[in-house]
């Protein structure tokens, strides 16, 4: 009797120390993908509330509400996201540019960002947005319809009826959004993977910008 309950004893302890370490990482790629689809939406209602159209402002377009993942000094070099507006239409998220958290008024919902003076460690990040940090995501990768990477960035964007934009909208002319040059036009994948290499896609649909978990 003694040795079987210094065995379960025995499996109990390493089932405490192993299944973290066998599920942790699956766990933080479904919290960082449901997060991500969170904030998509969320960005999506942003470009719906706040149309930028300006009939005196040849470069408006430029102006829409976007996501964009990058990985830079100021991320601390790990995957993250910031959500703004472009306002001066640089293709850069400058700190007045970058949505503030409703959960938290005292910050701005992005995980870090060099050229936007709010790193991670500013007290002003929301460090949920930094996926490297917080879920261990080590690569985002994207394909199908939101491949349009011109100049290598990775950027979602949405026109003012939630019509989800691929790629970088601060260069290229005036037609673009209209004509829908960059309009998804077949289902966008974003592909999430963890340092032990798990991967989950969120994926997001033309036209009507839904987005779900694949």
């Amino acid at each position: 009797m003694l040795e079987l309950v210094f065995v379960i004893v025995v499996i109990g302890i390493l089932s405490a120390v192993m299944l973290p370490k066998i599920f942790g990482n699956k766990d933080n790629l479904y919290l960082a993908a449901h997060q991500l689809v969170s904030d998509i939406r969320y960005t999506q209602h942003l470009a719906m509330i706040d149309d930028q159209f300006d009939a005196s402002d040849s470069t408006w377009f430029k102006k829409r509400w976007q996501l964009r993942f990058s990985k830079t000094a100021g991320s601390d070099n790990h995957w993250s996201y910031t959500i703004y507006t472009d306002k001066d239409a640089d293709g850069i998220p400058d700190a007045s540019e970058i949505a503030t958290s409703q959960l938290d008024k005292s910050k701005k919902l992005t995980g870090g960002y060099s050229a936007g003076t709010i790193p991670y460690s500013s007290s002003k990040a929301s460090k949920e947005l930094n996926l490297g940090h917080k879920y261990s995501i080590s690569d985002i990768t994207m394909s199908g319809g939101c491949a349009i990477n011109n100049d290598g960035k990775k950027i979602i964007s949405f026109d003012h009826t939630g019509r989800p934009i691929a790629g970088p909208i601060h260069v290229g002319t005036v037609t673009a959004p209209y004509f829908g040059i960059k309009l998804i036009k077949s289902t966008c994948k974003i592909d999430l993977k963890t340092t032990n290499g798990d991967s989950l896609t969120v994926a997001i649909e033309p036209e009507t910008g839904y987005v779900h978990i694949l």
